[in-house]
């Protein structure tokens, strides 16, 4: 007996969907939520544990302002709160768009990277985390 996460072929368009709705759904309220509740006011979120321990900026360090300026369309202000951040939303954008399709024409998706791009993607944000805490990169610091 084999089983799928995913449906198949001939399962019914609503079930075909009803991932790819289901996550740009929950990602939806998510921001909706950010949207509504500044991150700028303090005491709404919890305080990055690595930054109140150490006083060093995280790779998601200002996610959060990011995805609030992101939603109010202000892509310099999200890009300034974190840069990775705001790639991540436009590669979840691509993403998700692929799988949608997919789903509707029932099609099976499957990502899949080699290892260096892994390796290479963990890098940039090693060097990104690295960079935004020292002097020289201090406009990538949230």
């Amino acid at each position: 007996m084999t089983s799928s996460i995913t449906p198949g072929p001939r399962a019914p368009l609503t079930r075909r969907l009803a991932a790819p709705l289901g996550t740009i759904t929950a990602v939806a309220a998510a921001f909706a939520y950010v949207g509504t509740v500044d991150p700028h006011e303090p005491g709404h979120y919890p305080v990055c544990p690595l930054l109140s321990v150490s006083g060093v900026f995280c790779p998601g360090c200002g996610g959060l302002r990011s995805a609030h300026a992101f939603i109010h369309g202000d892509l310099p202000a999200a890009l300034g709160a974190n840069a990775v951040a705001v790639v991540g939303y436009f590669v979840f954008a691509i993403v998700w768009t692929v799988w949608l399709i997919h789903a509707v024409r029932a099609r099976p998706v499957r990502f899949s990277l080699r290892p260096v791009w892994w390796w290479s993607i963990g890098a940039a944000v090693l060097i990104f985390s690295v960079f935004r805490n020292l002097p020289v990169g201090s406009a990538l610091a949230p």
